[in-house]
């Protein structure tokens, strides 16, 4: 490393990791596995896709705010309304700047009116505890714990016989959470995930990540559970549509821009950035997010120009070959009054490619299925 640098985070489970071959890549901070040898990307997509696939996610956040009146101060600062949902759910939702840039997206926890566990981006865990704890009224706390969990990803068709063998409930609605034990520590269990399949993410205190890392995959094997890296998992929440911070959403990409009204509680009295989205959604975006497929075989790279009769038109957010569909795919800014079905172009290294706007998701999902 050099002079001033820091070496990144390990997750808990770096072990477990670097003895069944991962290869490894730097993400937020964290040298997490990208993908492992003897599968790779496309091998592990398909797992998720059409068995199941067990993600390490510990590099994502992680912080506590607890103390009375703790969900109602996170719902005057989250841009979805919390007063939706009861305890024991989870819920999408964004934190925003004043002028309605995204700041993150996360998953909100609702364990009580006193107490929700945010689940941030790995980069932005420390920037929503400041700006939390600098609003927190008197006896409300805001903790990073962004060291103290790890997070398993149990993904696919099969994750409910997976967690049943391990040991575990599993069944319950999307977007919620119960509690379970492992090895005397308490492990929440929610029905969530970032792929697109039905699936579980199991937070649990960082001491027992190992063991509980092996009672998953030991109950696994009979289905066909294969570990899956950060490259299958973009390449899956690719082909749902999914946002990832940074690229798709991002302090000058509004939830507006991104499409993402769904995620803010515009009857809400207030949350941070409102009166910068609620103008800005009456005006009317100049450019939306939408998805692009490819006619041909070259896939686009984010940054790239978005071309249509000569013109610019809009700039590649997210871009990826889609294991599902054997086709390149991707995201882009385009503007608004560009419509579903209009056939686009991207220069990709010199040579034009030809793209059709297309309304994500790109494959059926299967995550609400119940």
């Amino acid at each position: 490393m050099g002079s001033g640098e820091t070496e990144p985070t390990r997750s808990p489970l770096h072990d477990r990791h670097e003895a069944i071959g991962a290869k490894w890549a730097e993400f937020g901070g964290w040298l997490m596995p990208v993908e492992y040898a003897g599968a790779g990307v496309l091998a592990e997509h398909a797992a998720v896709r059409d068995a199941v696939g067990i993600f390490d996610v510990s590099h994502l956040g992680k912080a506590a705010v607890a103390g009375p009146g703790a969900a109602d101060f996170v719902n005057r600062c989250l841009t979805a309304d919390l007063t939706k949902i009861t305890p024991g759910k989870a819920q999408y939702s964004l934190l925003c700047n004043e002028s309605g840039g995204v700041v993150d997206d996360l998953i909100a926890y609702l364990k009580s009116p006193d107490e929700v566990f945010l689940i941030p981006n790995a980069a932005n865990c420390a920037e929503v505890v400041r700006i939390l704890g600098e609003a927190a009224p008197e006896g409300v706390t805001v903790t990073d714990r962004h060291p103290d969990f790890v997070v398993i990803a149990i993904q696919g068709p099969h994750s409910d016989e997976v967690l049943r063998t391990a040991g575990f409930e599993a069944g319950h609605p999307y977007m919620s959470f119960v509690i379970a034990d492992h090895d005397g520590a308490e492990v929440t269990v929610c029905r969530t995930g970032y792929t697109g399949e039905r699936g579980y993410e199991l937070v649990a205190p960082a001491e027992v990540g190992a063991s509980l890392w092996d009672r998953v995959v030991a109950a696994g094997e009979p289905y066909g559970l294969q570990p899956a890296g950060l490259g299958a998992r973009d390449t899956l929440r690719t082909e749902m549509g999914y946002p990832l911070h940074g690229q798709d959403i991002s302090l000058e990409i509004t939830p507006v821009h991104a499409r993402l009204g769904w995620a803010v509680g515009w009857k809400k009295e207030t949350f941070f950035g409102a009166e910068a989205l609620r103008a800005l959604k009456a005006e009317g975006p100049d450019r939306l997010l939408r998805g692009l497929k490819a006619t041909g075989r070259r896939p686009a790279r984010p940054g790239m120009d978005v071309v249509a009769a000569g013109a610019v038109i809009g700039t590649v957010t997210s871009a990826t070959y889609s294991p599902t569909l054997r086709q390149p795919i991707g995201l882009a800014l385009i503007d608004a009054d560009r419509t579903d079905g209009d056939v686009v172009s991207v220069d990709v290294r010199g040579r034009t490619e030809e793209f059709v706007i297309t309304k994500p998701p790109f494959v059926t999902p299967g995550v609400r299925e119940p």
